[in-house]
């Protein structure tokens, strides 16, 4: 067997699994050529050549040591590890068996009459043009390169840009090992290009699926990729050419006789670079590309001689994926569970299939038979989750719910939202409901509404029997998952009455929650309409609202916080010790007493929440409270002497009493003022009574979850035991039932779950991936159309203002501290928290903060009602808020106008 590394090889030989070899483009192209498309002929440089050289030339120690160096953090030291490694490469001797290989494959090739040919000389690394990083333009390309000596020094050129400073941040970025990466060289036939660019098989400004779009240049294209021209702008849709722009095109490049380019001025602004006919051709070619790789494309093309030619292509990565159970046959909407929750990672396998559950048993109340599968309501794509609303879209009361619905968790999306009512894939549908579905209202809807009328007759009564009722159901799961001995008793108990949280929803949580928030909407959306000063006051009215589950988390952890600053040999410990090691130690209960006390207190009420906690998934403060020993720690740096949460919560109260004063005697001014007044004192008491219920259903959720969490992990801690799985949550990196395909073979098997060893690994990266995404849409079409923009997106009144929805009135000013994770934040008394937005696990973060700005978010999201009762003025729905605003910038905070202003 001949063992000798292959220096080079054609083009042709390579394919889609050649990634190893030939790098990403290499691979493509490859797999391009053997399709038959017609791209130019060539040859690859593997990356076997690269290592060779490498290894030649003794360059990996100084390598590994000088990228250690660099840093994201600081770009001058990218640059200078970049700088110090290319210098490297170009000092280096390429093997002689190397040279002569492309030299002899270069001589190979068809030349341009007779002369020797002219290439285009490309670096092909192997994570690059990747379906889920492109790394496009992180390496270097030569064009027009001839003779042999030019090309073997080309392709060290391009060994060489491996190494650039925005290759080494990228991959640093994307947590890539240096060490893992090796670079091939592509060496194509150059085309002469009368006209070239580049075509995207979905619109990558909106996502739409079902457009191509195309710029188009004079001459080569490195004057389009380089910024240097203004390019035609073509868009095809199904039917044909949508639209047409005609660029500058100020330059054309052309490939210079004797090698390299040449840049010539251009007048053609008036001249359509590339004619109809081949617009519509190069359309359907990047349709069939498409096609053939299974996922939109970023192809390179040229045209000359009348015929196109496709000289790359890699997957475009920037899109945001489709729902995984809708055709693109259908035409749905659907609002984004993140812009609800503010949950912007992705859920688990099995935390989404427990989410995608609770909508099974929804649909059921309806008569409609659906599995996970197959149920629409909820709708994952992306690893995230959406609600679909396109049957709100179809009817006059869709359209108002939509526009209370939305105005009141994410005003960002309502531009989105209002934009497709008219569209005609949306129209409205007449025809009367089906008795099914009449039945199903009446048996979803006629208990809420008799149980939020008792409610508000007796506000104290329906919260009693809410506790009663959580509580009852919390001690049935406990009783019957302490019986439960293997996996397969643990997930049946899933399917039995003990974990059916509809009725309780139906029958306490949605009435109790309706009872406080109907009275809300009517001071907010009537009585208070036109009053100056209206809506403001109405929202003080929320300040200091008891028997919020959240709120009283928050001061309880405070309250802890005291007790550890009063024990002196546990204050002296939180003051030494880092918050990892203060969060080991409390797992281990080696705290110093009145400290360990203190947070086991804590825990046993409020240990199930966490980060991102409606996913089962996810792990809990009691599994990993480093997060919250950080809150601790924040807590502990309050000065002596200033204001205290508790104090804060109770002048809270106080101004509501306050507000509700000014808005009783605003009322008594207008027209039958007295029957107003009575009527917004009934309603302000009885939403202080019941509004602070708002965060119960999600509590109570989540200590359920968190009860079956635990027995599941039990579980996988006995499968490690076993040697049949490498962690204990590994089993929350599987669908539902694939966990109960595992529980079917009885004992833990090594043997048997040997195979699923790869799915764990696969399912972990792709889930890590996805975490790296930079942006979840608020809205998502199935045709990929996305809408990521908030409130008033890009408009400020004056330079230095920001604008956004206002949800929690006040001005503040302070200090910006974005963050994009809440664990291990140490947030200091008074800054400014700027985050993509909230769940109850950032609300420790609160007692600190002076001021709140989120990028998602509305009146009723939960952020915004905290923020409100704590007195935190708050901006919400502020469109990129986290790149537009700074960490140590100082800001003005107007939670009753809705802007943030920048003052240094």
């Amino acid at each position: 067997m001949n063992s000798q590394p292959v220096f080079v090889q054609p083009l042709s030989e390579f394919g889609q699994a050649s990634l190893a070899q030939a790098g990403g483009k290499g691979a493509n192209l490859g797999a391009l050529i053997q399709a038959g498309f017609p791209t130019p002929p060539g040859f690859c440089v593997t990356t076997a050549a690269y290592r060779r050289f490498v290894d030649a030339n003794r360059l990996e120690p100084e390598i590994v040591r000088l990228s250690a160096a660099a840093s994201t953090a600081d770009p001058q030291s990218l640059e200078t590890a970049s700088a110090q490694i290319r210098g490297l490469f170009e000092q280096g001797q390429i093997p002689d068996e190397i040279a002569s290989e492309v030299r002899a494959a270069y001589a190979a090739l068809p030349g341009d009459r007779g002369g020797p040919p002219a290439v285009a000389v490309r670096s092909s690394a192997t994570a690059e043009d990747l379906p889920d990083m492109s790394f496009a333009g992180q390496q270097d390309t030569y064009l027009n390169i001839i003779g042999g000596d030019a090309v073997v020094d080309a392709v060290r050129r391009c060994w060489g840009s491996l190494w650039t400073a925005r290759a080494l941040g990228y991959r640093m970025r994307n947590h890539i090992e240096h060490q893992d990466v090796a670079l091939a060289v592509v060496l194509q036939v150059m085309v002469p290009s009368e006209v070239s660019g580049v075509l995207f098989t979905a619109n990558p400004l909106t996502g739409k699926r079902t457009e191509t779009v195309i710029d188009a240049t004079l001459g080569l294209g490195e004057a389009l990729v380089s910024g240097q021209v203004e390019p035609d702008h073509y868009v095809v849709g199904d039917a044909g050419i949508v639209s047409k722009t005609l660029g500058k095109k100020a330059v054309a490049i052309y490939g210079g006789e004797q090698g390299g380019t040449r840049t010539v001025a251009m007048e053609a602004a008036s001249q359509q670079a590339l004619p109809d006919d081949a617009i519509l051709e190069l359309a359907r070619l990047g349709r069939q590309i498409e096609a053939f790789f299974g996922t939109p494309q970023d192809i390179e093309w040229a045209w000359a001689g009348g015929k196109l030619y496709i000289l790359q292509s890699r997957p475009v990565t920037s899109l945001y994926p489709l729902f995984d159970t809708i055709s693109r046959d259908d035409f749905v909407v659907a609002f984004s569970l993140a812009s609800v929750q503010g949950m912007f990672e992705p859920f688990t396998p099995f935390g989404m299939d427990i989410f995608r559950g609770l909508a099974v048993d929804f649909s059921k109340l309806f008569g409609r038979q659906v599995t996970v599968d197959t149920e629409r309501g909820v709708l994952p794509a992306g690893g995230r989750l959406f609600l679909n609303v396109t049957p709100f879209f179809r009817s006059p009361a869709g359209h108002r719910f939509l526009d209370v619905f939305v105005n009141g968790i994410d005003p960002g999306s309502q531009a989105a939202i209002e934009g497709l009512m008219d569209d005609p894939r949306l129209a409205m549908q007449e025809g009367r409901m089906t008795l099914r579905t009449r039945l199903g209202f009446m048996r979803l809807f006629a208990p809420v509404a008799a149980n939020v009328v008792l409610s508000l007759i007796s506000p104290a009564l329906g919260r009693k029997r809410l506790e009663r009722a959580i509580d009852e159901l919390l001690q049935r799961l406990r009783s019957g998952y302490a019986g439960a001995k293997t996996l397969s008793e643990r997930l049946a108990l899933m399917d039995s009455p003990l974990f059916d949280l509809i009725p309780l929803f139906r029958s306490r949580l949605v009435p109790a929650v309706a009872a406080g928030q109907l009275p809300f909407q009517v001071l907010l959306r009537v009585l208070s309409a036109g009053l100056p000063e209206g809506k403001q006051t109405v929202m003080e009215l929320t300040r200091g609202l008891p028997y919020n589950v959240t709120t009283e988390m928050d001061l309880v952890l405070w309250g802890a916080s005291r007790r550890i600053k009063d024990d002196a040999a546990s204050a002296r410990h939180f003051a030494q010790a880092s918050a990892q090691q203060l969060a080991a130690e409390y797992l281990a209960g080696s705290l110093p007493p009145a400290a360990q006390e203190a947070i086991a207190g804590f825990m046993q009420r409020y240990g199930a929440r966490g980060v991102g906690e409606i996913d089962m998934g996810r792990p809990r403060w009691q599994e990993e409270p480093t997060a919250l020993i950080q809150a601790l720690c924040s807590y502990l740096q309050f000065p002596p002497g200033a204001p205290s949460p508790e104090d804060v919560f109770l002048r809270g109260k106080e101004t509501a009493i306050d507000a509700r004063e000014r808005l009783l005697e605003m009322l008594r001014q207008t027209p039958r003022g007295r029957l107003k007044a009575f009527l917004a004192r009934f309603l302000i008491g009885r939403m202080r009574e019941l509004g602070g219920l708002r965060e119960s259903p999600k509590f109570a959720a989540i200590r359920a979850m968190t009860i079956i969490r635990e027995a599941i992990l039990a579980s996988g801690r006995e499968m490690v035991s076993a040697g049949a799985l490498e962690r204990e949550d590994d089993l929350f990196y599987l669908r539902i039932a694939e966990v109960r395909e595992i529980a079917g073979y009885g004992q833990p098997d090594p043997v048997k779950m040997e195979p699923w060893k790869a799915v764990f690994a696969a399912r972990r990266q792709a889930y890590d991936r996805e975490k790296r995404r930079p942006r979840i849409p608020r809205v998502l079409l199935s045709d990929g159309t996305a809408y990521y923009e908030g409130v008033q997106a890009g408009l400020e009144d004056r330079p230095g203002l920001i604008v956004g929805s206002p949800v929690s009135p006040g001005v503040v000013e302070g200090v910006v501290h974005v963050v994009f994770d809440p664990r291990g934040v140490n947030l200091a008394p008074g800054e400014i928290l700027v985050c993509p937005g909230t769940d109850p696990a950032w609300t420790p973060l609160f007692l600190a903060a002076g001021g709140l700005v989120m990028e998602v978010g509305g009146m009723m999201t939960h952020g915004s009602v905290v923020a409100r009762e704590y007195g935190i003025p708050a901006v919400v729905g502020v469109s990129d808020a986290t790149t537009r605003l700074k960490t140590g910038q100082r800001v003005r905070v107007d939670g009753s106008k809705g802007v943030v202003e920048v003052l240094d």
